[in-house]
């Protein structure tokens, strides 16, 4: 009883430090599932009556798409911020893609915020220059989302380095991995900067640095930056703004990159290619998602939208003959899936939910690809940033700042629309049963008033 009791014990404070932790992008275990409750319900746009159910809101100048991440009660964003002042957003689902003019002296900055009064702790220059490449007039020069193990914060800023810092902001190494030319294959001149973000596995950053020449796959250490290895996807992927994965089986541990022409699985260990999977769906932006005992990836542009359910054990290549929707490493595969989408689906409770840009929303049976319903969420509105479930709710978060709070199962119900008050690209992060917003200038964060 002794024992059955201290597992118990045990197994608790796991719980609860895992609903304490946003560790990354999409949080832990990159599934987009917070651990606990929220309000329904909340007001952060002074224009449009009372503030209500906000705890707090801290600004943050410069410019970023990158989530907040967490660990225990600090909170972590970074920033480029325009030595030329305030800088220019191009909100637009479709354009010409020229760059920004953007291009003038940049201060990349890390904050640390304290969790629950949103006090900023501490602040860290991580460079100062003007920038190595342009950026899309949507996007922002500091795009992916710092990640930690609670011993370090790596953050990734593309052409400007690799840089790693322990929780108080001391700098612990950093590294140059030289100047990415990222944007549309074929189009020398249209630079879109880089957008994905870091993952840190076991002591391992893995970083996916596509381009439209030389994109590779590298994994450092975490300890000090050197690198472990590193493979080329010269021939796998010209371009991608897609986080990897890591996903874990009894048979082995590999990495899941989301990429044009060719998604691809590869051997943490040893960078070797496992499968690859050539598509049609170009400028992918998802990151791959494991659960179920499946991967599924989606790719939403140019020739068409596919979604595919992966087998974890996939070798070789999987691509599925011409007009066929069938392949040995394959589960299912829908064709076309929702047109134009930069967003991560997320699945729960069997289901996965893929919003398009224009918010069609399309639900799919995880273990069959049967469609379950398509809808529209919001309406002449875009859509940035990836959905997250708390307690059955899922948070649609729009460009213009509306929060769409969907009903999770096979019914569609729209339970609350909420306004942020500001744009918002990034995707939300949650700990403690309070929602946290990275908007245009601003941290918000949301919940029911202490002491409730």
């Amino acid at each position: 009883m002794k024992r059955f009791i201290l597992i118990l014990l045990a197994t608790s404070v796991i719980s609860n430090a895992e609903s304490k932790n946003w560790p990354a992008f999409r949080g832990p275990d990159a599934q987009g599932i917070g651990d606990g409750k929220t309000v329904l319900t909340w007001n952060a746009d002074k224009t449009e009556g009372p503030i209500q159910n906000i705890r707090w809101s801290t600004d943050i100048p410069g410019l970023s798409h990158a989530s907040p991440t967490i660990w225990g009660d600090r909170l972590f964003v970074t920033s480029a911020i325009s030595g030329a002042g305030e800088q220019t957003l191009k909100m637009v689902l479709h354009d010409n893609g020229a760059p920004s003019d953007d291009v003038g002296e940049q201060t990349w900055i890390i904050y640390c915020l304290d969790k629950n009064t949103g006090k900023i702790l501490w602040q860290r220059v991580a460079t100062k220059n003007p920038p190595k490449t342009k950026r899309h007039p949507k996007s922002s020069h500091a795009n992916a989302t710092a990640v930690t193990d609670g011993k370090r914060l790596i953050v990734f800023l593309g052409s400007e380095g690799v840089y790693s810092y322990d929780l108080d902001g001391n700098i612990l190494w950093k590294k140059d991995l030289g100047v990415f030319d990222a944007g549309p294959f074929g189009y020398a001149d249209l630079q879109w900067g880089t957008a994905s973000s870091p993952v840190l596995f076991e002591d391992k950053i893995v970083l996916q640095c596509d381009q439209k020449a030389g994109s590779f796959l590298v994994v450092l250490s975490a300890k000090d930056g050197s690198e472990i290895w590193r493979t080329a996807r010269e021939k796998t992927s010209t371009q991608s703004w897609a986080t990897p994965a890591i996903v874990r089986t009894a048979e082995r541990t590999q990495i899941v990159t989301n990429g044009w022409p060719y998604m691809a699985g590869y051997d943490l260990a040893t960078g070797k290619e496992l499968w690859r999977l050539k598509h049609d769906g170009d400028l992918p932006a998802a990151t791959p998602v494991f659960a179920n005992g499946l991967i599924y990836i989606v790719s939403s542009h140019g020739g068409g939208q596919p979604l595919f359910a992966i087998f974890p054990s996939a070798t070789g290549d999987i691509t599925p003959p011409q007009g066929s929707t069938e392949s040995p490493g394959l589960a299912w595969y829908v064709p076309r899936n929702v047109q134009e989408t930069m967003v991560t689906p997320l699945l729960y409770g069997g289901l996965l939910y893929c919003i398009a840009d224009n918010g069609v929303l399309k639900t799919y049976d995880a273990m069959t690809g049967k469609l379950t319903y398509i809808k529209r969420v919001g309406a002449g509105v875009g859509f940035s940033a990836s959905p997250i479930v708390v307690d059955s709710k899922i948070f649609f978060t729009s460009e213009d700042g509306e929060v769409y709070v969907v009903k999770a199962g096979t019914e569609f119900e729209i339970l609350a629309k909420n306004l942020m008050g500001e744009t918002v690209l990034a995707s939300p992060a949650f700990s403690e049963d309070v929602l946290f917003f990275r908007t245009r200038g601003r941290v918000v964060a949301i919940g029911a008033a202490a002491g409730r």
